[in-house]
């Protein structure tokens, strides 16, 4: 009797122990499936919203003295196409004027919501005077009416997939700006995006 009572026993165990294994294995292949479809992390969009000037100050004298400071505030917008929030760290956007460095701001870190877009204020003064490389070519920028200017942006980030799996990503923009001199409006900008998953 006792040896029907333990063995009906150990059979109920093991029934438990497969219907606790099959649910299991049902949970895990649902979160993978989602992970893989609806969850996948998109690549989060960035771009230049907005480029405005403030605070001109130009001067030119010859032969080749050339001062030309000024603010230039930027609105960087950033679309997250994910289904989830992408939680960013402290971003980065550098300006270059002919491949040389002339500023750089940092971007605060944050939160872009899921299906959603923020914009990121920067606002940085260049000196291009203190930094052009090619002081000539700084003339003939100016003589011909018009000064390209480079932005980097870089934004570190992380997405979480069902609170579970945590997904690194780097999302880059590279803009190039072309300003009028001496008004110093934005003409025009040409903007590539990337993402490094």
């Amino acid at each position: 009797m006792t040896e029907l009572v333990r063995k009906s026993k150990g059979r109920v165990c093991c029934i438990v122990s497969g219907i606790i294994l099959i649910i299991l294995f049902l949970i895990f292949l649902i979160a993978l499936i989602l992970a893989l479809t609806v969850y996948k992390p998109k690549k989060p969009v960035i771009r230049i919203q907005s480029a405005t000037v403030q605070g001109v100050n130009s001067r030119v004298s010859l032969p080749f003295d050339v001062h030309l400071n000024f603010t230039l505030s930027l609105e960087i917008l950033v679309e997250n196409r994910n289904s989830i929030s992408f939680k960013h760290e402290t971003g980065k956007t550098l300006v270059l004027y002919r491949e040389k460095q002339v500023g750089d701001v940092d971007l605060p870190s944050g939160t872009f919501p899921a299906k959603g877009s923020s914009i990121l204020p920067a606002r940085l003064t260049l000196q291009i005077d203190k930094f052009a490389a090619d002081l000539s070519g700084l003339m003939q920028d100016i003589l011909g009416g018009k000064i390209v200017l480079e932005t980097k942006t870089n934004i570190p980030g992380k997405i979480k997939l069902l609170g579970l799996f945590t997904k690194h990503l780097v999302a880059i923009s590279d803009c190039k700006i072309t300003m009028g001199f001496p008004s110093m409006k934005v003409q025009n900008q040409v903007c590539e995006m990337s993402t490094k998953l």
